[in-house]
Formats: C-alpha cells, sequence, structure tokens
C-alpha cells in the first residue's frame, strides 16, 4: 500500500481541484491524481466565463490567466444573416484555462493537498484506489475524470467536438461568434473564441459529424490562419446523471454531466459542484454521518436543476430542426430583442435570453407548428 488519505480525487480539473481546496481546508489529507503531465493540459475548453461566476468560486483571475474580456457576441444563420448581442452587462472574460487551473491547483496545495501528475486511475474496489503509480486507500474517493467516463457508457449523449487556437487576422479580441448550421454542425454550432487580437479559439461540434473535416472546411472559408494547438475531446449534451453519490464514491464535473447541456460550458458549473462536494465530504470526514456526502447532489440540484432541465429541451429543439427552420425562427429576431438581452446579465443561467432570442413569447403560435407542443415547456407561465 503506498498511502492513506481521507479522500483521493481522480482528475485535476477545475471540479476536482475545487473539491480538492475545499476538503483541505477542513483540515483532512487529500490526494489528488492527475493522468496529464501537468494540471490543465490539454485545455479542452474554450475559456469563457463570467466575473461573477469566478468571484463564487473564490478565484481572481491573474494575470497569466486573464485573456481578454468579451464586449459582443456576433451569431451567424446558416443562410449568412447574423446579428449582434452587446455582452459588456453580463461581464464575460476569457481565462486561459491552463493557467486557471494551475492558479486552483495551488490554492489546494495551500490548503494542504497533495497533487501527483502522470498518474492514472485503474480502479476502485471498496476503500482501495488502484492507480498508475500504486495503490492507495481512502475514506472517500472523488470521480472528476471527466466527459470520457460518460462517453464509455452513453454515446448517444455524446458529441465529437474539435477545437484548434490559431492566429488569424479575422480574430476580434473582444467579440464571440457563433455559427449555427444544422447540415455542418447538426444539434450543436461553430464557435470562435478570441484569446487576444488576432489569436484565439476556433472549435465545432456536431451529432456524428467528423470534427477533422469540419473544423478543416471551417477554417478554410473563414481565411489566412496558422495553427498553435489541436485538441479532440468529447462533450457530453444530456445534462447531468442520475445519482452523483454511490456510497463512498462521489461524481463531480463534467464526469457527473454537469456542464451546460446547451454550450458544454462548464467552468462555473462544474466548478460549484466541486465546492459542494468539497465541503458536503469535509462535514461527512468530521461527522461519519453519510447523509452529508447527499447533501452535495441536494445544494447542486437546487442551485442548477430547473435551468439545465429547460437547457436539455433547448437542445433537444435544437436536434430536431433544420435549417429552413432555423433561419425561419430567427427571423422573428427584433432590435428591441436584441436590445433586451444585451441589457440582461444571465450569461450562468441563459434560458431566458434563448426564449427571447427565438422571439418565442411574441410568436408561440408559429414556433409551436415549427418545433411542437415541447416549446411551451420553455415558456414561463
Amino acid at each position: 500500500m503506498t498511502g492513506m488519505y481521507d479522500a483521493i480525487v481522480a482528475g485535476g480539473s477545475i471540479s476536482g481541484l475545487l473539491a480538492a481546496r475545499e476538503i483541505a481546508a477542513g483540515g483532512h489529507s487529500v490526494l489528488v491524481l492527475e493522468e496529464g503531465f501537468e494540471v490543465g493540459s490539454p485545455e479542452h475548453c474554450g475559456g469563457l466565463v463570467s466575473k461573477s461566476a469566478l468571484k463564487e468560486l473564490g478565484i481572481e483571475p491573474s494575470k497569466k490567466s486573464f485573456e481578454c474580456k468579451i464586449d459582443s457576441a456576433k451569431v451567424f444563420f446558416p443562410n449568412g444573416d447574423n446579428f449582434n448581442i452587446d455582452s459588456r452587462k453580463q461581464e464575460i472574460i476569457v481565462v486561459n484555462r491552463r493557467e486557471l487551473d494551475k492558479q486552483v491547483a495551488r490554492q489546494a496545495k495551500d490548503n494542504g493537498a497533495e497533487i501527483i501528475v502522470k498518474a492514472s486511475f485503474k480502479n476502485k474496489n471498496s476503500n482501495i484506489v488502484e492507480t498508475s503509480i500504486g495503490n492507495f486507500e481512502c475514506k472517500v474517493f472523488v470521480d472528476c475524470r471527466g466527459a470520457s467516463v460518460l462517453a464509455n457508457k452513453n454515446k448517444d449523449g455524446v458529441y465529437p467536438t474539435a477545437q484548434y487556437e490559431v492566429y488569424a487576422d479575422w480574430i476580434k479580441k473582444d467579440q464571440v461568434e457563433v455559427y449555427l448550421d444544422q447540415e455542418k454542425f447538426p444539434g450543436f454550432f461553430a464557435w470562435i473564441i478570441p484569446s487576444g487580437d488576432g489569436v484565439g479559439k476556433v472549435g465545432v461540434s456536431g451529432n456524428s459529424i467528423s470534427s477533422v473535416s469540419a473544423i478543416n472546411e471551417f477554417l478554410k472559408n473563414k481565411g489566412k490562419f496558422s495553427v498553435i494547438r489541436k485538441i479532440y475531446a468529447p462533450i457530453w449534451i444530456k445534462g447531468p446523471i442520475k445519482q452523483f453519490v454511490h456510497g463512498n464514491t462521489v461524481i463531480v464535473g463534467d464526469a457527473a454531466g454537469q456542464a451546460k447541456p446547451t454550450t458544454a460550458g462548464g467552468i462555473f458549473s462544474c466548478g460549484m459542484g466541486g465546492i459542494f462536494a468539497g465541503q458536503s465530504i469535509s462535514k461527512y470526514l468530521k461527522t461519519n454521518v453519510e447523509s452529508e456526502l447527499s447533501n452535495y447532489e441536494t445544494q447542486w440540484r437546487n442551485k442548477f436543476g430547473k435551468e439545465f432541465e429547460k437547457q436539455i429541451l433547448a437542445r433537444k429543439i435544437l436536434s430536431r430542426i433544420d435549417n429552413k427552420t432555423v433561419n425561419k425562427l430567427f427571423s422573428f429576431i427584433t432590435p428591441e430583442i436584441i436590445n433586451d438581452i444585451s441589457k440582461k446579465d444571465d450569461f450562468d443561467f441563459h434560458t431566458g435570453s434563448i426564449i427571447k432570442l427565438l422571439g418565442l413569447k411574441k410568436s408561440l403560435g408559429t414556433a409551436q407548428a415549427l418545433i411542437g407542443s415541447e416549446i411551451k415547456k420553455l415558456i414561463p407561465s
């Protein structure tokens, strides 16, 4: 036996590191196992997050982790039409996930957590965790191994994704771009997220697409570019799993389906999963009362459950419509609707903006004819 810990975390993701930070803050021994050669790599995430979300996560972006702020989002329809949303009210920034994760790793380490890289999880049997560097014993095992865990169990909830970091003159440092096209990116979209002026992340995802072919075609149509890094990874779009806690195993973050069903973004929702889990585990280790572990799931669902249910419905709608319907729905958008969305600060809970974006309240009859009766479930009564 290599060692004994109160808790072992498999996966040095934002959720795993925040869980470790909170467990260690309670005075408990915790080991984080990261299979990569460093925390934060490879960087799967686009890095979009609101300032308010980071504040709630207890993270103040450093000079290294902060890349740029986002003032607007430009959305393109399949027919080439587009509109621009002023996002300054939402205070969205782009962070370097490699540096942000390292920043949280330092927080966890300062609290007393131990982190080992190039160490992968193999199996768990009761209190014994088998890894590539030996066996460990723990009271609580925290599974933060990412969306690949779900991809191995349910292929239907997984979309292939490609994201390239590129240099390109057509990337604007303060503007995100989203491209909807149900033929090229069925059920999802393509995106451009700047890291600065002329540099950023370009990505594509969609149901059963060849992500390599799709991103290469997208980039070819955009113009000249140079690739810095290529990342391929699955995203999970079906929302949270049924149960987060099984005995002394606690599942957190992407492994628990805690990323947004609409965009697969998860810094805030997965990060809060880590905090709720870490705090609940800390209380359990102090009291030995098993119900403390399940409080984590209750807290997360109370905060995100209703919003995620609506996002799953929005995802279901997007997966069943064609380009003609997308163009028709977006023809309902007026300058008043765009202005109304620009005044909102709901980046982390954005179903309300989706409803307004589709013009659904004013055109429910038309939308219902195009999409189906499920659209009513998205509209607040």
